[in-house]
């Protein structure tokens, strides 16, 4: 039996990168791809030509910011869109497919450490592990992923000392992170690299060849819980997908896993 293969993307508008998306999946037999940064409003997403190409979608967006959406081959059971209270839901995304338990999440970036959108993005780490513990529990098959905006090691960015204190790369925003992993997921990339450095998801545009430099970050994750993460056989970066026309800023972090 072919691997169960789990995906994420920050698509940076799906609208535009559509047609790349589904070649994508197809061409790599995608059961999952969570996709962040859609910046379509629920109205004007494209929704028919996903579903035209043999996949069920659920989303929840909103004009030209944020966004999150699940495409699977396999219909939801169940699906939550934002926090128990409503907030935030065009950064948080639950589905329940056969029995998994998926959680894509687009985190707050956080402008700049002395902005109060920064402690926001610290506070929305909080929210979020307590609303795991609310809902689940560390022996459930669950997966979170999608982009959290913080690169969690030294060999997750390509220039640490310089880039050091970074919102994406804050020991504030790390040690969130930290918090929310030790309920209880492992990172699955570093599962299977676990020390191997210059593995990034996301090259700035406005670097210069930031691919043939490597000058890029890791900062889309794919996590789950123990019990999922020991079916885990593989997770890899999608670098080439970096370099289609018209290409995201991010690029798509697969996992696979033997589900029998």
């Amino acid at each position: 039996m072919s691997p169960v293969k789990i995906a994420t993307f920050n698509a940076n508008s799906i609208r535009v990168r559509l047609n790349q998306i589904l070649e994508w999946m197809e061409r790599e037999n995608t059961d999952v791809l969570g996709v962040q940064e859609t910046k379509v409003q629920d109205q004007d997403f494209p929704q028919h030509p996903i579903e035209e190409a043999g996949y069920h979608v659920v989303f929840s967006g909103q004009k030209s910011h944020a966004g999150v959406a699940t495409l699977s081959r396999t219909e939801p059971s169940e699906v939550q869109a934002g926090f128990d209270d409503g907030s935030d839901p065009a950064r948080l995304l639950y589905t329940q497919i056969d029995s998994l338990h998926i959680v894509n999440s687009y985190v707050p970036q956080g402008r700049d450490p002395d902005h109060e959108e920064f402690r926001h993005k610290l506070d929305w780490f909080t929210q979020i592990r307590d609303w795991f513990d609310a809902h689940f529990s560390p022996t459930d098959r669950l997966v979170w992923l999608g982009d959290f905006n913080v690169a969690p090691e030294d060999i997750d960015i390509h220039d640490p000392d310089r880039l050091r204190g970074h919102v994406d790369f804050h020991p504030e925003a790390q040690a969130a992170l930290e918090k929310v992993r030790s309920w209880g997921f492992v990172d699955l990339f570093r599962k299977h690299h676990p020390d191997e450095p210059n593995q990034f998801t996301y090259y700035d545009y406005r670097a210069r060849d930031p691919i043939e430099r490597n000058t890029g970050w890791r900062v889309d994750h794919i996590w789950a819980t123990k019990p999922l993460a020991e079916r885990c056989t593989a997770a890899w970066i999608d670098v080439e997908a970096r370099r289609a026309e018209r290409p995201s800023d991010h690029t798509f972090l697969v996992a696979e896993f033997d589900l029998e």
